[in-house]
């Protein structure tokens, strides 16, 4: 089993959740993060006056499948939120040793 890491822009999680979805991957956890990249964070202009931001927020999106999904869900995922522009996000992919489930006690697969 692995679970798949993406950070993404706000505005992208329908269309991720939406393209998952399509690939018959269901089930995920959306977490509200901020942070910064090679960018350092951006710059905005409110009322003439300019300022920096330096932790932009994001979603964090967490998806938990078997191994030979890895590369759908990537590619999915990619498909969904790429834009080509600075801040489109990163994947990461790490391995799960166990999953269970507390209401029935299933593990691994079955737990998911």
């Amino acid at each position: 089993m692995i679970k798949i890491e993406a950070i993404i822009r706000h505005h992208k999680l329908d269309e991720v959740k939406t393209a998952l979805v399509a690939q018959g991957f269901h089930g995920m956890t959306v977490t509200e993060v901020r942070g910064f990249g090679r960018t350092k964070g951006q710059k905005e202009t409110y009322r003439g006056a300019e300022y920096k931001i330096d932790f932009v927020p994001k979603l964090k999106v967490e998806i938990v499948t078997g191994t030979e999904n890895q590369d759908k869900v990537v590619s999915t995922i990619i498909k969904a939120v790429q834009t080509g522009q600075i801040g489109d996000g990163k994947i990461f992919v790490t391995e799960i040793k166990a999953a269970i489930r507390i209401r029935t006690g299933e593990t691994d697969a079955a737990a998911l």
